[in-house]
């Protein structure tokens, strides 16, 4: 039975920055943890408090997860990803993936449409950049290097990175849910970062994982919540499947909810879509089954957790990315799963 790994998801800001981020990550470090991920919405970003974390630390992995491709030209990903791989001693994973339309079209004001076909550009591009074999270019519809539509002054030309990154196989994971994205995934990334896994329904996704490379990665974040009352420790999960399941998205397009329906639960996504977008949030939550909330979590007394740990090892999940935010938190979780 394999070795899991532990990560620490800090996730993106609130109104107004934690306070203890870089203490949280340096215990995180000393008790073994592999990694430490931060993200980006529509406020704080994903890489500058991975660059200040990196530079009080020493060996933890940084990732980012994700950042958003509308955000950013792929060459401008692939710059801020060789300087910060450069700054930490090459520490860095660059965990990318699309967003949604909400975002993507209310925020970065640019359309959402073809997002598998974006990707492979996407990332096409940026392994350009960090190949530095020749100048790059892309004849694709959605980042056309060089540039040579509207208002072109026609003098682009294909660049190579001045700089020599310091590795041409840095790391790229994708956030993705859909059976196609996913199989991409396994095809042109390096590890994979689902939104949820089953470890009882691994099923949902082995087709798309079948062209996985052997050290393919897949970071799976889990709430963790040791508590003797079940039913009580279920309720944060619930209440954050309530809000994908049912508000994260538009009601004839949401991604989460689609994944939950493809996992065994279509009727019960329904009711709690239903409930939600009625502004019944409390009964949405209530209406989300227990099953699939335990399912993709790790809640009970340590001894139910230790044992449901197990069930994780069977899977090709490699690292677990838990949302600690005490040293508490960080040392049951080692304790559980790293035996520390």
């Amino acid at each position: 039975m394999k070795d899991l790994k532990l990560g620490l998801m800090l996730g993106y800001w609130g109104a107004q920055p934690p306070s203890n981020l870089v203490p949280l990550v340096q215990h995180a470090e000393k008790l073994g943890y592999d990694s430490v991920w931060t993200a980006e919405a529509y406020g704080s970003d994903a890489l500058t408090p991975l660059a200040w974390i990196g530079a009080q630390t020493e060996k933890i992995r940084l990732g980012t997860g994700i950042c958003q491709i509308s955000a950013r030209a792929p060459t401008a990903m692939a710059m801020a990803a060789m300087t910060l791989d450069y700054m930490s001693g090459g520490r860095l994973i660059l965990g990318l993936g699309v967003s949604g339309p909400q975002v993507v079209e209310g925020w970065y004001g640019a359309p959402f449409s073809k997002p598998l076909a974006r990707t492979r550009e996407y990332i096409s591009i940026i392994r350009q950049v960090l190949a530095r074999k020749e100048g790059v270019h892309n004849e694709g519809e959605h980042y056309p290097l060089p540039y040579t539509g509207d208002g072109a002054w026609g003098l682009g030309k294909p660049l190579k990175s001045i700089v020599h990154p310091l590795r041409a196989d840095l790391p790229i994971f994708l956030g993705a849910e859909g059976p196609k994205n996913v199989a991409m995934t396994a095809e042109i990334a390096d590890g994979w970062l689902p939104l949820y896994y089953s470890p009882f329904r691994q099923e949902v996704y082995e087709p798309s994982l079948s062209n996985a490379k052997p050290d393919f990665e897949i970071s799976q974040g889990v709430v963790v919540n040791v508590t003797d009352d079940l039913e009580q420790g279920l309720l944060p999960v619930k209440q954050m499947l309530g809000l994908y399941i049912g508000g994260m998205g538009a009601r004839q397009r949401n991604f989460h909810k689609e994944l939950v329906g493809r996992m065994g639960f279509e009727g019960e996504a329904d009711k709690v879509q239903e409930l939600y977008l009625a502004g019944r949030k409390e009964e949405a939550v209530l209406a989300v089954p227990d099953a699939l909330a335990d399912e993709i979590s790790l809640v009970g007394p340590k001894e139910r957790i230790r044992e449901r740990v197990q069930a994780w090892r069977e899977t090709p999940v490699t690292s677990l990315n838990i949302s600690a935010r005490s040293a508490t938190e960080l040392e049951a979780v080692a304790e559980l799963v790293l035996g520390s």
